[in-house]
């Protein structure tokens, strides 16, 4: 039997802090006390944060060390190792890793390939294997408008740990792609396209949207449900698409594009989730709806750090800030996004769950992590 105290913490609770004690117990938490004093033995967190560990449901950080350069395949045990040990440093204890189903192979100059199969396959080996020091789960992200949806997503099966379906519509003039001109900005960025092939790269989107889209979006569905994975919308623009999506049984939106999505996501008892980076930066790359914006709404229930590990912590802490309470800011990253997601074992500071945890201290604004533990046992 394993036994730690933590002590003088500020322990994030559900609703509210306290100053008091934590005691942990073959990796679950079996005790919490309030008051400052430290008994011998115990950890003395020096009036530091102690908070659960952060919980991602989006990430597109693994693709980040798959290809971390055009046409670069790096080794994938090595990137996934990376990836696995770049997360813990940041605090994130459990992961759904994003991971696209649907390819175009068709176009030379913006096709891209499959691979969500292998890469699943060789991460879930090393999560067995206990090579990884947080928890993975896999998201696959399910874009409608590729050439081969429906099949990929018949590769995947209820063994591999597939938490969360999201169905992703990014063809020309919808949803996070409706101003033509963001999407050029994009694809000349990206690709180098000349405005000749990218005229053509948006018009055999359309043409396949319009050929394969319902179909693949239909194969979403039900991949979500044979699955057992909750089912996600991506870049809800209008008030039409939420009541599409609380019809197809969607439960979570993610990164809605406007203030009247998000609204509507509430009325359809729909969880809104923003990106971290929009909300640390104070208004969305894409020229969305700003993060900051849906929180002072109370529209904004998780975070995501999309595309920078550390700002979910920093998100959480601003939010905390941003509210006058800092329970409700770090639920954004850890209870809420353990509730969207079915985890029933972690994601908050209480007795019988995971011990999954924190140490922070704060120098000035900013977040310091001093310390990371899963299940009790410490990892960064």
């Amino acid at each position: 039997m394993s036994e730690t105290v933590f002590a003088n913490a500020k322990v994030i609770l559900p609703d509210e802090v306290i100053t008091g004690s934590l005691l942990v117990r073959d990796g679950k938490i079996t005790e919490i006390n309030s008051g400052a004093g430290v008994p011998p033995g115990a950890t003395n967190c020096d009036g530091d944060y102690l908070a659960p560990g952060l919980i991602e449901l989006h990430t597109d950080n693994l693709e980040r060390h798959i290809q971390p350069r055009p046409k670069v395949d790096w080794p994938h045990t090595s990137a996934i190792m990376a990836h696995d040990a770049e997360l813990a440093s940041v605090g994130i204890t459990t992961v759904f890793d994003a991971l696209r189903v649907g390819s175009v192979i068709t176009q030379p100059r913006a096709n891209y390939g499959k691979y969500a199969r292998q890469v699943a396959t060789e991460l879930l080996d090393l999560h067995q294997r206990g090579a990884l020091r947080i928890s993975h789960k896999i998201h696959l992200r399910a874009e409608i408008s590729s050439e081969t949806a429906t099949e990929e997503l018949f590769e995947f099966h209820p063994e591999d740990r597939v938490g969360i379906v999201s169905v992703m519509d990014h063809s020309p003039g919808q949803r996070q792609f409706r101003d033509i001109n963001k999407l050029r900005e994009y694809m000349v960025g990206k690709h180098d396209l000349t405005e000749e092939e990218f005229q053509e790269h948006i018009g055999a989107q359309i043409a396949r949207r319009e050929a394969v889209g319902d179909a693949h979006e239909a194969a979403a569905i039900a991949a979500a449900e044979r699955l057992g994975a909750v089912l996600a919308s991506h870049d809800d623009t209008t008030e039409d698409h939420v009541k599409e999506s609380a019809q197809k049984g969607i439960a979570l939106a993610e990164f809605p594009t406007t203030h009247e999505a998000a609204i509507a996501c509430h009325q359809h008892n729909i969880a809104v989730m923003m990106g971290a980076p929009n909300l640390i930066r104070g208004y969305s790359h894409s020229g969305n709806v700003a993060a900051r914006e849906l929180a002072e709404s109370g529209t904004l229930d998780i975070l995501s750090s999309d595309y920078i590990p550390f700002s979910l912590l920093s998100g959480a802490i601003r939010l905390g800030q941003i509210w006058g309470n800092m329970a409700r800011g770090m639920a954004t990253t850890t209870r809420n996004p353990a509730r969207a997601a079915h985890l029933h074992d972690r994601g908050t500071m209480e007795e019988g769950k995971r011990a999954d945890l924190l140490r922070i201290k704060m120098v000035g604004d900013t977040p310091k992590l001093l310390g990371v533990w899963v299940e009790g046992r410490r990892i960064s």
